[in-house]
């Protein structure tokens, strides 16, 4: 027989896809896939010296797989530590630990043990700066003052205020952090700071409790407790006491935040606030990786309004990005630029502030951000293809030949499905589909499947797990890094039928929803 396989191809290879079995299948579903398998690839069922070679490779790759599948030690450690789990680390973790369950049970604590190095090693910094821009000049002047005055005739832009903020956090063991965190601010030539403290407990896997001292010149010393609480796992509250010290004595203040998950991307908040500006606000926000969308009703004393403002991201949330309000996010820090237009309404500061940004917004996505994204998309592609194309070659080789062994199995049970008018594959294809008229232009990349899938047909039934197709026999990946689909036209009871499904998606056939329509 052939010698054991490589590193490189234990590592390129998933167990479960290769079998075209579930990650939860039984002892009798492996065995009997790889019964199946071996009937296919068996070396003795070639006489052709490079045909029986290539059958000794996939029979010992199959051969491995379910010594690792069928035995429950193997298995944990493979599902846990994945192929190179099986070298020496992994077996050693199996002399320690006998059984599956302390198996998981040993890579849990070293999961916990690892997030608590990196919780120890994280301080989360995060900091604001905001820039108040006064450009009230550029609509409103006041030329009768200046008109003896050098310069007079340019509108003068000022920066009139200013904030910046800074926290930092250390955790001090899994379930206590403390966080630091300071602030300065200046309008007009007045400024001042505060300092803040906060130590934060998590009491279970629902809430948390925080304790917050804080002192500056602006508002005198403040002490505040926080409770955090799940109440479903679509719904928590928030409360906050807090009691301001200052000349006028003690102030106390309490917040409650009540909100619920609309959706994935869509929360509601309904907020409730007595003290300092008592107030009762509705809100509802959706943030998605392309916008941030808020629609909030306030009732207070002495604040009561109502907003409704969009953001559009123009790039993923790890990159710069620029949105609707002039601000800008890089990594953890925020820099916010609010512009002053005008202290009235004026039709030309509305028509700048509104339409202006607007036709830029727009002319710059459409010129400019849109473009680069795409040229950014197909350079880190081609960066892959690139890295990838002598493995595709390899994986394309192997591919071919696991095709030629089957062409015999194929055969047979072609035969038997037509005795039947059972199912019969006629064509099926892999890859990259482009069926939007808007990306034509794009390439697309598919291969021929249909003498794999219909070696997987037994007794007139296709079943493919929820994995990707590209480990299955006969498969490979043509488009590394991109979206693909798998395209099956296929014969039951003399009539044809057709589905696409996405790559990780479980498919069975036949089934009656796959008919096409004739009648028109």
């Amino acid at each position: 027989m052939a010698t054991a396989l490589s590193e490189e191809e234990l590592d390129n290879e998933d167990y479960y896809s290769l079998l075209n079995v579930r990650r939860e299948a039984s002892s009798e579903e492996l065995k009997a896939a790889y019964r199946r398998l071996c009937m296919l690839y068996h070396p003795d069922k070639h006489r052709d010296p490079e045909l029986k070679s290539q059958a000794e490779r996939l029979f010992n790759l199959v051969h491995q797989a379910y010594e690792v599948l069928s035995d429950p030690q193997t298995r944990a450690i493979y599902d846990i530590y994945g192929k190179r789990g099986l070298e020496m680390e992994g077996w050693e973790v199996v002399e320690r630990r006998r059984t599956p369950a302390e198996i998981r049970e040993e890579f849990e604590r070293l999961q916990r043990e690892r997030e608590e190095r990196r919780l120890q090693q994280r301080t989360n910094p995060k900091g604001t700066i905001s820039v108040g821009i006064d450009a009230t000049d550029l609509f409103d002047r006041y030329e009768e003052e200046y008109e003896d005055v050098s310069g007079s005739g340019f509108p003068q832009i000022e920066i009139n205020k200013m904030h910046i903020s800074q926290s930092i956090e250390a955790p001090l063991t899994a379930t206590d952090t403390a966080i630091l965190s300071g602030s300065l601010s200046t309008q007009n030539g007045n400024g001042g700071g505060s300092i803040n403290f906060a130590l934060r407990r998590v009491t279970s896997a629902k809430g948390w409790g925080e304790l917050e001292f804080g002192a500056g010149d602006l508002q005198g010393p403040l002490f505040g407790l926080k409770l955090f609480r799940n109440l479903t796992p679509r719904c928590f509250v928030t409360t906050n006491c807090a009691l301001q010290f200052s000349s006028r004595g003690i102030r106390p203040g309490l917040t409650t935040v009540l909100a619920r998950n609309l959706d994935k991307n869509t929360v509601g908040y309904l907020q409730w606030r007595w003290g300092i500006q008592s107030a009762m606000n509705t809100s509802i926000v959706r943030d998605t990786k392309t916008s941030h969308f808020t629609v909030a009703l306030q009732l207070g004393i002495p604040h009561s309004f109502a907003l409704i403002s969009y953001q559009h991201k123009f790039q993923d949330d790890d990159q710069t990005r620029v949105k609707g309000s002039l601000k800008l996010n890089r990594a953890s820090q925020t820099y916010f630029f609010p512009i002053h237009l005008t202290d009235q309404l004026l039709p030309s500061a509305v028509f700048y502030a509104t339409v202006g940004p607007l036709v830029v917004y727009f002319a710059l996505h459409r010129l400019v951000i849109k473009p680069y994204l795409r040229a950014q998309k197909e350079k880190e592609l081609e960066k892959q293809r690139e890295s990838t194309a002598t493995d595709i070659l390899q994986k394309k080789q192997e591919a071919e030949a696991a095709v030629r062994l089957m062409q015999e199995s194929v055969r047979r049970i072609i035969e038997a499905e037509e005795s039947r008018m059972g199912l019969i594959i006629v064509n099926a294809w892999y890859g990259k589909f482009v069926n939007d008229k808007s990306r034509k232009s794009e390439k697309v990349k598919v291969i021929d499947v249909t003498v794999p899938l219909q070696c997987l047909v037994k007794d007139s039934k296709l079943i493919l797990t929820e994995a990707s197709k590209a480990g299955l026999p006969g498969f490979y990946d043509p488009c590394v890094g991109e979206e693909k689909s798998l395209k099956v036209l296929y014969q039951f009871r003399g009539v044809l039928h057709q589905v696409m499904a996405l790559d990780n998606e479980a498919l069975r056939i036949p089934k009656q929803s796959h008919r096409i329509d004739t009648d028109g």
